[in-house]
């Protein structure tokens, strides 16, 4: 077949509306928060992140990730020169704010019901789904609250990184850094001839079309696709065809993440974890074995 023809399909946004459909479904569920009479006046901030906000998603219906998050209190954690100093040290005191995650949560979903209706509302172990048709796009609604993380002192001053984070049913605080991974990939893009994000969605659908054919893999979830292609240097992009573009993107990952390549510090695209470490996310066999089952079936030598 023409693969130089395919990846550049591949590679290609979903549709040229799709900004307008996003900021639309991100409207529908602000409109939807502010008629909600127990939201009224709650310091909350709602944007879109994962795929859509960062241009990496391969299908117009995929779900759009909205944040809706609570700022009127934060979470935090002290890492690297703070472990295990007190909270003192960095200015953190005890929140007097008495609203609680579990009210914010139902205070959400109670505005989407009346909103959409409650057929028309999934309730998942960190969003809220809605449902196609009722909003320009499927939307999972995500509760989530400030994080802050504590990294050291500089000059008397506390530095923190400031992210949110989210509480999944039954599981442990979960922290995210989505405007990083959009300021990273934004940068990363520039740097390659516009070709990190292109390369990020052909592997999303190579991946698809690799675990369509019947190819025993590990299903690699789409933001750590978006992390592998990060790790790729800016040197391995922006060949004259995609096809040179992709066989370097596949060598590297290939290379990599044998068992003695340099892969244990790979990052996430925020920049601020470890991809392979601490769990949640692949593991390097997983991303060696799609290398080399995308090597092989576009017939690289």
């Amino acid at each position: 077949m023409d693969w130089e023809a395919w990846l550049r399909k591949a590679a290609a946004r979903p549709s040229n509306h799709e900004d307008s459909k996003r900021e639309k479904t991100e409207k529908e569920v602000k409109v939807a928060l502010a008629a909600s009479d127990a939201l009224k006046g709650r310091p909350y901030r709602v944007y879109v992140k994962g795929s859509y906000a960062n241009n990496t998603n391969v299908r117009l219906n995929y779900d759009v990730d909205v944040a809706v998050e609570y700022y009127g209190y934060f979470y935090f954690d002290l890492v690297f020169d703070l472990e295990g100093h007190p909270k003192s040290d960095v200015g953190v005191v005890p929140s007097d704010d008495p609203y609680s995650r579990d009210e914010f949560k139902r205070d959400i979903k109670d505005a989407l019901v009346t909103a959409f209706g409650s057929a028309a509302v999934e309730t998942g172990s960190i969003a809220y789904r809605v449902r196609k048709k009722m909003t320009t796009l499927p939307a999972d609604v995500v509760p989530c609250w400030e994080y802050r993380r504590y990294d050291r002192i500089t000059a008397g001053v506390a530095s923190f990184q400031q992210g949110s984070c989210v509480y999944p049913t039954g599981e442990s605080r979960k922290a995210n850094y989505p405007q990083q991974q959009y300021d990273n990939g934004v940068t990363k893009n520039e740097a390659t001839g516009r070709r990190y994000k292109r390369m990020t969605r052909v592997l999303k659908r190579l991946q698809t079309r690799l675990l369509d054919a019947g190819v025993e893999l590990d299903s690699i979830a789409s933001y750590h696709v978006e992390c592998i292609v990060y790790n790729v240097p800016d040197d391995h992009f922006n060949h004259l065809t995609y096809k040179a573009d992709l066989r370097a993107v596949l060598a590297f990952m290939f290379n990599q993440t044998l068992a003695d390549g340099n892969w244990n510090d790979w990052k996430e695209v925020n920049g601020l974890k470890y991809l392979f470490r601490g769990g949640g996310g692949p593991t390097r066999a997983q991303v060696h074995a799609f290398a080399s089952a995308a090597w092989d079936k576009v017939g690289f030598e």
